[in-house]
């Protein structure tokens, strides 16, 4: 992509590329702007509005929480928690997705059909419910939920790049490939693999802020995170006794979680059309 049409992007792309530059780089300088004790207690100072002055002279921008910690310090530690299980979440997932699509689109038969058919089955639960099934089972860590995600993540890849090195296996440069004698694993790094980028693409970013939802759903559950570490979900799910009260324990959390994985959502939109040579960029 071109730095004259990275200008003519629609402005809602300048939006969503700001505004997920902005929380990845709160994520990563979280520790250094505001940083979370999860062992520190403030009972003078808990349920205080945004704005308010705490008793040691500093100020809570975003208020505080139920045992007087600051939620600015813990909202930035929890897109660090968040971002950090969806990014290996889909590394672990893509690459095994990845893995798995290849050879299944690419040598089909018996190896298809085995891929596949697990991939069907898997499909039938709902991602969600099994991946509360695999923590409930694992027991709450971040290793446990990255474990849980990524193995309901890996069949969403392994499709994308099934179908589209099935679109590309009997083209001519392919068959030139297998007649100059190159390797399967050859053919299917440098002529198979370079076609498949482009969609994968797409599906990782899009998984990326799902995973994100899907981290969040659990540590509400208790089932994500420890305690200990601060996350967005387990932060909504304490708050939810305090809406009447103390809403922005709640909310500010929660509207984090609904900016970041919506302007996900649209980068993944954009990416798809850019990776599309029939679709023009509106």
């Amino acid at each position: 992509m071109t730095l004259d049409t990275i200008t003519r992007l629609p402005l809602r792309a300048h939006l969503a590329f700001g505004t997920v530059l902005l929380f990845v780089a709160a994520g990563v300088l979280g520790p250094l702007l505001a940083p979370f004790d999860p062992t520190r207690t403030s009972p003078q100072d808990r349920l205080s509005p945004p704005g308010s002055t705490l008793s040691d002279g500093t100020t809570a921008w975003l208020g505080t929480d139920q045992v007087g910690q600051d939620l600015l310090a813990e909202v930035l530690a929890g897109m660090r928690t968040s971002l950090t299980v969806a990014v290996v979440t889909v590394l672990i997932g893509g690459g095994v997705g990845l893995l798995l699509g290849l050879l299944a689109g690419y040598f089909g038969g018996w190896s298809d059909g085995i891929i596949s058919r697990v991939g069907d089955i898997q499909l039938a639960f709902p991602s969600l419910l099994l991946a509360i099934l695999l923590a409930g089972v694992l027991g709450p860590s971040m290793v446990n939920v990255i474990i849980a995600l990524a193995v309901t993540r890996w069949v969403i890849f392994a499709r994308v790049v099934r179908g589209s090195a099935l679109a590309v296996r009997d083209r001519e440069f392919v068959h030139s490939a297998r007649v100059m004698g190159a390797s399967p694993a050859r053919i299917m790094l440098y002529y198979i693999l370079p076609s498949c980028l482009p969609p994968l693409l797409v599906a990782a970013t899009v998984q990326v802020g799902l995973t994100m939802v899907a981290e969040a759903s659990l540590s509400f559950l208790g089932l994500g995170v420890p305690t200990t570490q601060a996350s967005w979900g387990s932060t909504i799910a304490q708050g939810r006794d305090y809406l009447a009260s103390a809403w922005w324990i709640a909310a500010v959390p929660g509207l984090a979680l609904a900016l970041v994985v919506v302007a996900i959502g649209i980068l993944g939109d954009l990416l798809r059309d850019a990776s599309d040579p029939m679709t023009e960029l509106s």
